[in-house]
């Protein structure tokens, strides 16, 4: 009763943040006429072919994920990877990191993976995204230095009033944890298992540390690059298709590219991006010469394109897996 009080609790949480970010966004818009004017004339059939390339693009990584586990001498299933990514997605939307958690869980139930092995693997995927988005912010930089100097300035006016709050909430976030961990360290000891924990904790960690090594001894270095590469090629189309869903964003691939740099980054800082994915891609199309209420609107289409595919996807994924597997082993 206490945890699904909990998950309630966080999912409650995440949501007002969501919403609350949503609306900050939009609050300063000053001709919502005209905002909205671009979401009922948008051309919403393009979501067919986004939703495509997307699906594609998460298809892949699953692909990817599967190198990752070869190292380690584990060769699941495509399907049940997939399946996997797509949960991970879903439970993302609602709670931040559970995701990770199910798509350990779900390879440990169906192919008999430990979980913690499975830890490092998305450990060494996650930091190997990290640099995908820094060299695209390093391609936009060349492409498009003005651009993306420009968006940094606007960041910087726009953050700096905050810095003390940021601080302040720095340090309360560091109490908590400091709290957090004195308790627990206190319980260990009250309940006198401090050797059991000890041994608990070497065992994840050593599960985590071969997980990440397995992404320095893949067989097959030059697939995981190409399919890395595939991964953000497919997320820099679905953006620039995303971009003629209201009129006057039918921009380049240039505006995609610092666009999706910076809806990225977005969507590192928020649930889902939430809010901040909107956002900053209203911020790069205004350095353009994009209304504000144009780009905010083509931004709220292409973060709600994404959701929507995660939210499909992920709820049929969530319906096969029981399904597929069943017929495996009836097999």
């Amino acid at each position: 009763m206490k945890k699904k009080i909990l998950a309630f609790l966080k999912f409650t949480f995440f949501l007002s943040l969501g919403i609350f970010l949503v609306w900050y966004s939009i609050r300063n818009v000053e001709n919502f006429d005209e905002f909205k004017k671009s979401l009922i004339t948008a051309r919403y059939w393009l979501i067919i072919p986004v939703f495509l390339i997307m699906s594609a693009s998460h298809l892949i990584r699953a692909l990817r994920w599967k190198l990752l586990m070869e190292p380690m001498g584990y060769k699941p299933s495509l399907p049940n990877t997939f399946f996997a990514v797509m949960i991970g997605y879903l439970a993302n939307s609602a709670i931040p990191r559970l995701g990770e958690v199910l798509k350990c869980t779900i390879l440990a139930k169906y192919e008999d993976i430990p979980a913690e092995k499975n830890v490092g693997t998305i450990v060494a995927e996650r930091a190997f995204d990290v640099l995908c988005l820094l060299s695209l912010f390093m391609i936009a930089l060349a492409c498009q230095y003005d651009v993306v100097i420009a968006a940094y300035q606007k960041m910087q006016t726009t953050n700096a009033p905050s810095k003390s709050s940021d601080s302040n909430i720095s340090f309360y976030i560091k109490m908590i944890f400091l709290i957090a961990t004195l308790i627990l360290i206190g319980w260990v000891v009250i309940k006198k298992k401090w050797v059991l924990f000890v041994n608990k904790i070497k065992t994840i960690f050593k599960g985590i540390a071969e997980g990440i090594m397995s992404a320095l001894r893949l067989k097959n270095k030059y697939l995981f690059i190409i399919y890395s590469i595939a991964i953000w090629c497919l997320y820099l189309l679905g953006t620039w298709i995303g971009l003629y869903a209201t009129a006057g964003t039918h921009l380049g691939l240039g505006a995609a590219l610092s666009g999706l740099a910076f809806a990225s980054l977005g969507m590192v800082l928020t649930p889902g991006g939430i809010g901040t994915y909107a956002l900053f891609l209203a911020m790069i199309l205004e350095i353009y010469g994009v209304k504000k209420e144009i780009g905010l609107a083509n931004g709220t289409l292409q973060w709600f394109a994404q959701f929507i595919i995660i939210l499909v996807v992920g709820f049929v994924s969530v319906i096969l897996l029981p399904i597929y597997n069943k017929k495996k082993m009836d097999g």
